[in-house]
């Protein structure tokens, strides 16, 4: 019995862990899928760095008692299964959303996005947000093409000054 007792704290304590490091958690239904459907949507989660695991929802519940994210707690019906990010807070609702419009199965729960929490339609708003890498290159894009003319402009204004 006491065993039993470790090993769920065990559980709990990485739950916790896992909650407090995360940028943010999306939470998933993930009835439906076959195992060769969640082994390739496993696989995006990976490459994309997000870390994807199934709780049981009491766990789950324990570990966020009495924390900031005690509100996720409410949508813990059913199977769950999580998405941890810990650098980029779109990545799990941006690769869960793919995987649920590939495979049409599966729906978002809700989750913490930063320390809030997201219902389900939040989550599925975050999803359409590109990532970190791709916003910051579309702005350095931006400011990069006004910059390319001004330097012609003075470019072309010099050149007409030597002629």
């Amino acid at each position: 019995m006491k065993e039993a007792y470790i090993q769920k704290q065990v559980v709990i304590d990485e739950i916790k862990d896992k909650f407090e490091r995360a940028e943010s958690v999306v939470v998933i239904d993930y009835i439906g899928i076959t195992v060769a459907e969640a082994d390739a949507m496993r696989k995006k989660l990976r490459e994309a760095n997000v870390d994807y695991t199934v709780y049981k929802n009491t766990l789950v519940k324990r570990a966020i008692a009495g924390t900031e994210n005690e509100a996720l707690g409410e949508i813990l019906d059913g199977p769950s299964a999580f998405a941890f990010s810990y650098d980029d807070a779109t990545a799990p609702a941006r690769v869960l959303n793919d995987s649920i419009k590939e495979f049409k199965k599966m729906e978002f729960k809700g989750g913490i996005v930063e320390g809030e929490y997201c219902d389900k339609d939040a989550i599925q708003q975050i999803a359409t947000i590109p990532s970190r890498d791709v916003l910051i290159s579309k702005f350095m894009g931006s400011i990069q093409s006004p910059i390319s003319s001004f330097a012609r402009v003075v470019k072309q204004i010099a050149e007409a000054k030597e002629a």
